[in-house]
């Protein structure tokens, strides 16, 4: 059994689902191929991969600026404004 990575990940409730669905897919690959398959170890890697780009993402929303917080909530205030010269 061929595993192929084929997630959009857009929002954090997609990333879930797609950890989710990859864990189905190896846990069906091993019992299909074998624990010590060369399939279930490139499925367990996806899960992995993907549960990485969760923790990563988490990490980046939690490394903003108390001015950067801000101005997500208040877009147009003068603070927030960003001039071209």
């Amino acid at each position: 059994m061929t595993t192929t990575l084929k997630f959009e990940t857009t929002g954090a409730t997609n990333l879930e689902e797609a950890i989710t669905e990859a864990i189905t897919e190896a846990r069906t690959t091993c019992e299909l191929d074998g624990s010590n398959s060369a399939g279930c170890a490139v499925a367990w890697d996806i899960v992995e991969e993907l549960q990485a780009e969760k923790a990563h993402q988490q990490q980046a929303k939690s490394n903003k600026t108390s001015l950067e917080n801000y101005c997500d909530h208040h877009p147009d205030s003068v603070e927030c404004l960003i001039y071209d010269l």
